[in-house]
């Protein structure tokens, strides 16, 4: 009795056939159910409309229906057909690769039955399943539901109900367009910007844009503005002091570190102040200390301008400080003040 294949193109083995070649056969059957399980396959389906059949090779690996997971490429410029042999019955992940604004049919090669499509602009992935029966044989899409919402897509909810999400979720949802009154400024309800649980404020408190009802109570208030323009601050204006780092040519981001101080080890340079967007009107302060030996030098860079264009004398004595303040005009650093010899601790 001769061997058969299944639908899938298996061999089965009668017995006493394939005398001496029996093993060869039985390792084609593996390297073939390994593709039928696991195996990607890249097919190009270029064109213009029209079908392009897959095939069933009996005991051979090289049918185009015997990978589990199959990519179609190629540029495609019209709709195309792609058929299945009959009696497939078997699942499949079908990636539409191709370019070209076009749909792509997945059914069988005969039949009336159901067909699974990929629409002109779905470059993605369907999962599929062919039913396998002789006649009206159909395929249907085992993706997950239309009305699912994934990780990168959006879907419109009406009249749906959400669960709470877990933790690292984001739900996106449609408001109207009094709910998002919040970001721009206006005058909204408590309840409406009471969104943070855990939160509870006036609509005033919240109105962002009016920087005269900034605080939670008028008499906690840090921040007010008059009609004439003219702001008050409440309580200290506080700039840190941070500690340069004292090297031969000495570094100051005046944005990052307005206020900032220095001991110096050796006779050293400073370098024209950086960091982004320094503007006319900005005030920085240094704080220049001696080391433990005292008579160090500071040679200033030319940005920095000093009355009579002549630097001052740094103070000698060991462990004391000096203090430089410096209002810029856009375009120099001016001394404005500064203060000298002072005993630090």
């Amino acid at each position: 009795m001769a061997s058969t294949f299944t639908d899938l193109g298996l061999e089965l083995m009668a017995t006493g056939e394939n005398a001496g070649t029996w093993g060869t056969k039985t390792n084609a059957n593996l390297q073939l159910i390994e593709q039928l399980t696991g195996g990607v396959l890249s097919l190009s389906i270029a064109g213009g409309a029209g079908n392009q059949d897959l095939n069933i090779a009996d005991g051979a690996l090289t049918g185009t229906a015997q990978h589990r997971v199959i990519e179609f490429t190629g540029t495609i410029s019209g709709a195309r057909v792609i058929r299945w042999p009959l009696l497939t019955e078997a699942f499949y992940l079908i990636k539409n690769g191709t370019t070209g604004g076009h749909t792509v049919q997945l059914k069988a090669v005969s039949g009336s039955g159901a067909t699974v499509t990929f629409a002109t602009d779905d470059k993605g992935y369907k999962l599929v399943y062919f039913d396998g029966v002789a006649t009206n044989t159909g395929v249907f899409d085992a993706s997950f539901g239309s009305g699912d919402v994934t990780l990168t897509g959006t879907q419109t909810l009406t009249n749906k109900t959400l669960t709470l999400p877990k933790i690292n979720e984001n739900v996106t949802t449609t408001s109207t367009s009094t709910e998002l009154n919040i970001l721009d400024g206006v005058t909204s309800t408590t309840a409406e910007l009471n969104i943070l649980d855990g939160v509870t404020a006036t609509a005033a408190e919240l109105n962002y844009s009016d920087l005269a009802t900034l605080g939670t109570s008028a008499a906690s208030k840090v921040l007010t503005a008059n009609a004439n323009n003219l702001t008050t601050i409440s309580g200290a204006v506080l700039n840190t002091e941070d500690t340069l780092t004292d090297q031969a040519t000495i570094a100051w981001d005046v944005i990052a570190s307005p206020v900032a101080k220095v001991t110096l080890a050796g006779n050293r340079t400073m370098a024209a102040p950086s960091g982004t967007g320094p503007a006319a009107g900005q005030f920085i302060s240094l704080l220049a200390i001696q080391d433990g030996t005292g008579s160090r030098t500071i040679t200033w860079n030319a940005v920095y301008e000093f009355p009579s264009d002549t630097a001052p004398t740094l103070t000698t004595t060991a462990n004391l400080g000096d203090i430089f303040s410096f209002r810029y005009n856009g375009a120099k650093w001016l001394l404005i003040g500064q203060t000298l010899a002072l005993t630090l601790s």
